[in-house]
């Protein structure tokens, strides 16, 4: 045999093993696409298994979906109300309050609040005419002097008069309604801020009513009412009152007709508009 007829020999069957092997290879691609094939099957099956069954393994049905709260509805709102807002330290007899010029315009037309001395003491009744029914306020001084020398301003002004309650959350740690904003937009304001009257020991709970801000110092207009759990909030808003129970029931009924969801599905805008027809204090 020639060296040449030897290699040529070889090279075939090099060539014929190759080929067996590739032959192979794609017997066992084969394979494999059928066995992922029957897992996705059985998983499917285990699926229909467990949707039918339950984990537990009995012949009881799952129970169906639709009897959980959807998503954009409260799970539970705590009716216990919560203990109103107290400082640990009382404030001096009269503190200074100092309202800034906002880069933002205003919302709707006001004029800031005086700067100057104003009392730490006493409460102011408000009540809030609404689409939902009066809700009744009581601002505390003791706890946010000037807060509430702004928000008795802002009533006398009239502008919360026909605005609209902009924001409703309905997620555990978070159950608040917020208004405040003329524009309806949560960016709105009064043209003016002012600085924060927060404490280390502060909490919120329902019937809290507090100050919403886009940061430290930044208070203006628009403020929330706790109507359920508010345990995921920080004491970084200034409370300044509460809101009485039968108020607070009237809020709830709003939560459970559910938000439509803007920052997630359970915060938007209220599913029952809550409008703020006129706010009136009490002489």
């Amino acid at each position: 045999m020639s060296k040449k007829t030897h290699q040529q020999q070889l090279a075939a069957r090099k060539a014929k093993r190759q080929a067996e092997r590739e032959l192979e290879r794609r017997r066992q691609r084969r394979n494999l696409g059928i066995t992922m094939t029957a897992v996705a099957a059985v998983v499917v099956v285990l699926v229909g298994v467990f949707v039918v069954f339950g984990v537990g393994g009995d012949d009881k049905p799952a129970a169906s979906s639709a009897s959980a709260a959807p998503e954009n509805k409260p799970a539970s709102i705590p009716t216990a109300m919560a203990p109103a807002p107290k400082r640990a330290t009382p404030l001096a007899s009269e503190v200074n309050c100092t309202y800034k010029k906002s880069a933002e315009p205003a919302a709707k037309k006001v004029n800031a609040p005086a700067d100057g001395k104003v009392k730490a003491s006493g409460t102011s009744k408000v009540s809030l005419n609404t689409s939902i029914g009066d809700l009744q306020l009581t601002l505390d001084s003791a706890l946010a002097p000037c807060t509430v020398k702004s928000f008795l301003s802002l009533v006398g002004q009239k502008y919360f008069d026909n605005t609209k309650c902009h924001r409703l959350t309905v997620g555990e740690g978070l159950q608040v309604l917020q208004c405040g904003d003329p524009s309806g937009s949560g960016s709105g304001g009064p043209g003016y801020s002012f600085a924060d009257e927060v404490y280390p020991t502060l909490k919120y709970g329902r019937g809290t009513l507090a100050m919403a801000n886009s940061g430290a110092n930044t208070n203006g207009s628009q403020f929330f009412i706790v109507y359920g759990d508010a345990s995921g909030l920080t004491p970084q808003y200034t409370a300044f009152g509460t809101i009485d129970e039968p108020s607070v029931k009237l809020i709830d009924k709003v939560a459970e007709a559910g938000v439509t969801p803007q920052n997630g599905p359970q915060d938007g805008t209220p599913i029952t508009p809550v409008e703020i027809k006129t706010a009136s204090a009490a002489a």
